[in-house]
C-alpha cells in the first residue's frame, strides 16, 4: 500500500503558489514539492496529487489524503459529469483548470486509488507536515 499526503498553498489567490506531497511506500518517505508564480490555490491543490502520481511506478493500491474537497469531489464525483458534458459544469460553464483535471484523470484511470478527505489543521502529523511544505514552496517563489 502506498499512502500519499498532498496539499497546495497560495500566498494570495491568485499569487505565488506552492504544492507538496509526501509519498510513503514500503516504509520509505519521499517528499516532493514545487511552485508557480501567478497561480491559484486550486491549481496548487491539483498539482500535488498529479506530481505524486507521476512518481508511482507500481500497480499497488494507493491511498491519497487531501484536505481539499475540490480535489476529492472533483476526481471522485464531478469528473464523470464533466466528461459526459464535454467539460461543462452543471451551469453550462467551462470547467476551470481543465488542463489539470484531464492530466489527473489520465493518471488515475488505471490505478486503484482511494481518495480520502482529511480535515485541515486537525492534528494529523503528515497532513500538517505537507501543509508546511506547500507553504514553504509558495514562499520560495
Amino acid at each position: 500500500m502506498i499512502t500519499i499526503y498532498t496539499d497546495g498553498s497560495c500566498l494570495a489567490n491568485p499569487g505565488n503558489g506552492g504544492w507538496a506531497a509526501i509519498i510513503n511506500e514500503n516504509n520509505k518517505k519521499k517528499i516532493i514539492s514545487g511552485n508557480e508564480k501567478n497561480t491559484t490555490n486550486n491549481r496548487m491543490e491539483l498539482l500535488a496529487p498529479i506530481n505524486a502520481l507521476r512518481e508511482i511506478k507500481s500497480g499497488t493500491k494507493i491511498k491519497i489524503y487531501t484536505d481539499s474537497q475540490y480535489v476529492k469531489n472533483g476526481i471522485t464525483e464531478w469528473i464523470n459529469t464533466w466528461l459526459k458534458n464535454d467539460w461543462k459544469t452543471s451551469k453550462k460553464e467551462n470547467v476551470k483548470n481543465k488542463d489539470l483535471w484531464v492530466e489527473l484523470y489520465n493518471l488515475t484511470k488505471f490505478l486503484d486509488i482511494q481518495w480520502i478527505w482529511i480535515k485541515a489543521h486537525d492534528g494529523n502529523p503528515l497532513n500538517e507536515e505537507v501543509d508546511l511544505l506547500a507553504k514553504k514552496a509558495a514562499n520560495s517563489n
